[in-house]
């Protein structure tokens, strides 16, 4: 498997993130850790959370996620196997990328991890409160610190982005190296429009969030009935028209010739895209981890990719 550099950083990562969002919340402690396992088995090392996750949860109050990674870390002594990425900024008690916040926030994230020191550390999103050099500071401080290896902007405009990074570069200070935009199949025109020619010019990094839009790019939603029981079904309802619905049947059309599920090809779409460093996607059991992890060894053919482009085209 080829792996691929962090921006101008020297963490090699896999062609595919596990998406974390899922530990603590549609994912119990004992079927995380099989997951992380069989994740880090599969030849891949590049796991996403964030201090917020899974706050949304009754009863939940953050940090669920990071504290099952943590556990997994200390009793498997696979640290050294992973590249480790989370965010700050949307934890309702650690609100906002000001420098006090960052660095208590990345206290709370390391003591839950259990670990000295965070790879990647995401602005969970852009707070237009906080000057953007004193968030740059802040983590130029953790970096020296040795607290963190890189840091990346999560959900920022390409403008917003393009301004952080000319303020790193004039002051000589830690630079976003990575960005987290939502993108996939059906999402395309917000990214490609706006963030990618940034990205694309820089060098920075690209790790996609909704990969697979909400599990509607696995192809099992097909009509509203079938979304009612699902974690996300009012957001995958959305996808359910005209043009979503063309993108399965190229999808199944494709996934068809390589034997393979729809999710693995969209996966496999967006590893193919020079942009694209690599998608998260997050899993609740061992065989749909498979199906992922699948996408990382097939190889589209030129006509799969044109299928692709043109019945997704946001034009």
């Amino acid at each position: 498997m080829q792996h691929r550099t962090i921006g101008t950083s020297d963490l090699k990562v896999a062609p595919l993130v596990f998406g974390g969002n899922v530990f603590g919340w549609t994912a119990d402690e004992r079927t995380s850790f099989s997951l992380l396992d069989a994740f880090v088995d599969h030849g891949l090392n590049f796991i996403d959370t964030a201090d917020v996750y899974s706050a949304w949860v009754d009863g939940h109050q953050g940090g669920e996620s990071e504290t099952i990674i943590g556990k997994w870390l200390k009793e498997s002594g696979k640290r050294d196997k992973v590249v480790l990425a989370t965010k700050v900024g949307m934890l309702s008690t650690r609100p906002g990328l000001s420098a006090a916040n960052i660095e208590a926030a990345v206290n709370d994230s390391l003591k839950r991890l259990k670990t000295d020191y965070i790879d990647v550390y995401f602005s969970h999103r852009d707070d237009d409160k906080t000057p953007l050099l004193d968030t740059l500071g802040a983590y130029q401080k953790l970096i020296a610190a040795g607290k963190v290896r890189v840091i990346g902007a999560s959900n920022y405009t390409g403008e917003r982005l393009e301004e952080a990074l000319k303020i790193s570069a004039k002051e000589g200070i830690a630079g976003y190296q990575v960005l987290q935009p939502e993108y996939n199949l059906y999402d395309r025109a917000g990214y490609e429009g706006d963030q990618e020619p940034v990205a694309t010019a820089h060098k920075v990094s690209v790790v996609t969030y909704y990969s697979l839009a909400s599990g509607f790019l696995s192809g099992k939603y097909r009509s509203k009935a079938d979304t009612e029981n699902a974690a996300r079904g009012a957001k995958v309802t959305g996808y359910l028209n005209d043009r979503g619905l063309a993108i399965i049947e190229a999808l199944v059309k494709v996934a068809d010739r390589h034997g393979v599920a729809p999710a693995t090809i969209a996966l496999a779409w967006l590893i193919a895209r020079p942009s694209v460093t690599a998608p998260i996607a997050s899993a609740t059991s061992v065989k749909q981890l498979e199906s992922l992890a699948e996408a990382t060894r097939i190889t589209l053919s030129p006509e799969d990719v044109t299928l692709l482009n043109e019945v997704s085209d946001p034009a």
